[in-house]
């Protein structure tokens, strides 16, 4: 089966998409944990690390989430590959 060039616009504008947020979610998740020693510095009265581990990163997976279910809805009715109501 041959890909359309339409097709083909779609699948790399949603691999590119997925690969910066799981990047995002990769420096959240273990980058902050690697390098917590070194962000010792106070973020709302806790260290930065601490913080991050406990609030932060759900909040940022919150919004990658939340941006990711935007970002297709709209390139779905783009390529017109959107559901119907």
């Amino acid at each position: 089966m041959q890909l359309t060039e339409q097709q083909l616009e779609y699948w790399s504008k949603n691999l590119r998409i997925t690969a910066i947020l799981l990047f995002i979610w990769f420096l959240v998740t273990f980058v902050t944990g690697y390098y917590s020693r070194e962000l010792s510095f106070n973020f709302f009265g806790w260290p930065f690390s601490v913080w991050m581990g406990g609030q932060g990163a759900l909040i940022v997976y919150c919004v990658i989430i939340w941006y990711y279910a935007r970002y297709m809805n709209k390139l779905d009715i783009e390529h017109n590959v959107h559901e119907e109501d």
